[in-house]
Formats: structure tokens, sequence, C-alpha cells
């Protein structure tokens, strides 16, 4: 079995949590919406997973909707100590599909409540604002009402700590005069580097930076200098893809997600997989 703790481990909130951890999202049907194809395994991943060694999960009630929480409390309920389960508000799914802002106090009040249910706690870990908008270029306004909104409910006593996710720099800077921040969500990989100052910035202020799409999301990272390097080292261009983040800072906690075993497997053998410095020159010159 993997070791998951030569990746290292970082403090999130009150909690250290190893480094590579568990995206939940692609358990839910085709498009993250309605039911798993295949519900048993869906249950076997999560299971591998915490068994493997992972205490970091990702996830949202908007995730089937609703479905991927209640895949998580029907395989881990009750929860194994040292567990951390993160979930995220923000948007809200159509009967189309559909991806809906829901970003009102109320909606984020609501939307708190649902993953309270869904997932069986009286309290969530921690609680990301996901931030409407593209990912390529988050959107610029102001987010204190709705900040101001989640760290109300935390001070009720519903949530732990609260993140962030698809923010710019002024947006955490202006969350932070809020309430505490625990973990920045934004989009990042060996190709698309545009927050490697934010990701800095998050470093020395001891805050976790949490790459999603790690491995390129619905569009596969593809590269002849990650071939490359993966042929070298005996490894899956993925695992390389993995290793180099685990590389590029302390704070970063990676969250890849799948619905397979294999792939699972796969994921977690990434941190037990060290990049010589020649290799790392290489990978670096593949961002933009």
């Amino acid at each position: 079995m993997t070791d998951l703790s030569k990746a290292g481990t970082f403090t999130l909130g009150d909690r250290s949590v190893n480094r590579m951890g568990y995206g939940a999202m692609q358990l839910a049907g085709p498009g993250v919406f309605g039911p798993p194809k295949d519900r048993p395994q869906a249950l076997a991943v999560l299971r591998e997973a915490v068994a493997s060694g992972v205490n970091h999960i990702d996830t949202s009630d908007f995730y089937g909707p609703f479905v991927v929480n209640q895949l998580i409390r029907e395989a881990l309920h009750p929860y194994p100590d040292g567990l951390t389960i993160v979930t995220k508000v923000g948007a809200v799914r159509g009967a189309d599909a559909s991806w809906n802002p829901a970003q009102s106090p109320a909606e984020l009040t609501s939307a708190v409540h649902d993953n309270l249910r869904n997932l069986g706690v009286d309290v969530l870990d921690v609680v990301n604002l996901r931030i409407t908008g593209a990912v390529h270029a988050p959107s610029e306004a102001s987010i204190a009402e709705r900040f101001e909104a989640l760290a109300a409910l935390q001070g009720q006593g519903l949530i732990r700590h609260l993140g962030l996710s698809n923010v710019t720099s002024a947006q955490v800077a202006e969350a932070r005069g809020i309430a505490p921040v625990v973990c920045v969500q934004n989009h990042y990989n060996l190709v698309h580097r545009a927050d490697d100052a934010l990701l800095n910035e998050l470093d020395e202020a001891g805050i976790a930076y949490v790459p999603f799409f790690p491995l390129g999301g619905f569009s596969p990272l593809q590269s002849q200098a990650l071939s490359d390097a993966a042929a070298s080292l005996g490894a899956t261009p993925m695992q390389v893809a993995l290793a180099w983040l685990l590389q590029r800072a302390p704070n970063i906690l990676l969250i890849p997600g799948t619905s397979s075993l294999a792939h699972l497997r796969e994921n977690l053998a990434a941190a037990e997989l060290a990049l010589p410095e020649d290799a790392l020159a290489l990978l670096d010159e593949i961002g933009g």
C-alpha cells in the first residue's frame, strides 16, 4: 500500500492532513449529475481512499446534486477520527444539469444546512465559498456580504473553518479581514499557472492552496516533456503531474478525483514519487 506520509502533511485549520487527498466530484453520474454508473464501486473507492490513508476529502452538495455527499455518508459514516471533509457552497444545479449561481446569504445558509444534513454531521469541518465565474478569469467583485454570511454561520457553531474557491488575491485579502481563511481552491496545474503569485502569497501566510483540475479536468494534460519525464521515471504522466504539484510548494494539498479503484491507486502512488532536478527543470518549462 502507498505510504501517503511520504508526501508530507499540512495544517488545515485545526487538523493535520496528508497532502495527498481525494476529490469526490467524479463519483456522481455523467456531467457530475445524477447517480453514479456503478454505485458499489463508488462506495468502494471512498472506503479504499480512507483505508489507504486519505484524511482530506473534497466534496459539495451540488455534485449530483446531493448524490456525492450521500455516498460519502453511506460509505464512511460514522466518520473515522482525523478525517476532514471540505465542502463548498455558492451554486445549485438546474433540472437540465446546469450550474447556476446561488450566492445570496439566504442561499448560502440553505446550502450549509443541506450539507450538514446530507453528510450527517452537526458541524462542517471546512466550507469553501465558491465564487461563480470563469475559472481562467475569476470575478473581481467584492465578496464581503457572501463571506460575512458564512462567518455568521461559523459563529453559530455550524462551520469550523472557512475557505475560498475561484478567487483573486484581492478577494482573499478582503475575506481575511472578515474571518480567518484556511484554504484557497483555485485552478492550477502543470500547464495552467496563472496563480503562481497567489500561491506564493498563501504559502508565506500558512494557508493551504488546493488546486482544482490538478490533472487538467475535462481536458487531460498532454505534453511530450511530461510523457518523457514519466517514461524516464517509470511512472505515468498523471503521476508525474501530481508529483510536480507536491514539489511546487509545501502548502499545496492535492484532491485528484476518480470513480475508478485503479485510477485511485495510481493517483495515490504519486505521493511516493520524488522528481529529480533535471525532470523538474523540463516540467517547469511547460507552464504558461
